[in-house]
């Protein structure tokens, strides 16, 4: 049965808007909104991955613990997804929702099971695999307007890969990125999904192998495609062992000697930027705003 214009424009209105998402982690009313993109940045050891765990936790939860009740899909292409983490994180959050009197149906489990039924996993590769994924997920998100969040982790791991494979050519280079964009950028014109993704900081200097400034590794690096896609990119980082004090005077057993990271907001879907600065630490709960 064809859908006539009426009843698309209807599906797409239903899709949840994102901008209440985390409001600690983006500018006063900065959030994502339909269509766009967040990328999270940093190097390895910067807590992007529990940050996207907190972000798909708060998405596939139910109204009723403060969740978004929204269906994800989760685009694995580190092969690091740890499920046994993410349910851990999910039960804990029911747990302490359930402590507080939330009005919860059903057991425990059954609450579990219908937060991961929310979630849909993919697993990809090398880029064409990728390119293909995002090509096919036009079906589901034609046919599952709750479908509001997709996340990729991470959009930068067949960066060096598909270097070696495009040879001296940079146009080759970043030629299956560049689809990758483009089926990007039509999926969240047509079906205004929100996107976020992690990308790995590499160092890129030009001043030879003794600059070390941190700047080297905060540049942005991928085709200039997904850089124009890009609304809201938080550099993530984590604090120096001098600084890492997650309870400074009087906090609590549980922050005290936890690894905080911090993360830096820049927004750029309006005519100004905006910025805000967070700082979280990770327990077996998840992640912790301080």
């Amino acid at each position: 049965m064809t859908e006539s214009g009426a009843q698309l424009f209807a599906r797409l209105d239903a899709r949840r808007c994102l901008k209440d998402i985390e409001p600690r982690l983006f500018p006063e009313d900065g959030g994502p909104d339909h269509g766009e993109v967040v990328e999270l940045y940093g190097t390895e050891g910067t807590g992007k991955t529990e940050l996207l765990y907190h972000l798909l936790c708060r998405c596939v939860l139910p109204v009723a613990t403060g969740g978004l009740e929204v269906d994800v899909v989760f685009v694995d292409t580190d092969y690091s997804l740890d499920m046994l983490r993410l349910v851990s994180i999910l039960d804990s959050r029911l747990n302490a929702a359930r402590s507080t009197g939330s009005s919860l149906a059903g057991s425990d489990e059954a609450a579990l099971r219908s937060c991961l039924s929310r979630l849909l996993v993919v697993h990809c590769s090398s880029s064409s695999q990728l390119v293909l994924t995002l090509h096919f997920l036009e079906t589901s998100l034609s046919s599952r307007p709750g479908l509001a969040l997709l996340l990729i982790d991470s959009i930068s791991a067949f960066y060096w890969l598909d270097r070696c494979e495009g040879g001296a050519s940079v146009a080759k280079q970043e030629e299956k990125l560049n689809k990758c964009a483009e089926l990007l950028g039509r999926l969240l014109r047509d079906y205004r999904i929100t996107v976020f993704a992690t990308c790995h900081a590499i160092r890129r200097s030009y001043n030879g192998p003794s600059c070390s400034s941190s700047s080297d590794y905060d540049r942005p690096y991928l085709c200039r495609p997904w850089q124009r896609l890009v609304t809201h990119r938080l550099l993530c980082s984590r604090q120096e062992a001098a600084n890492n004090m997650a309870a400074p005077a009087g906090g609590s057993k549980e922050q005290r000697g936890q690894q905080v990271f911090t993360v830096h907001c820049t927004s750029s879907c309006s005519r100004t930027k905006a910025y805000r600065s967070s700082s979280f630490y990770v327990i077996d709960g998840g992640v912790r705003f301080i």
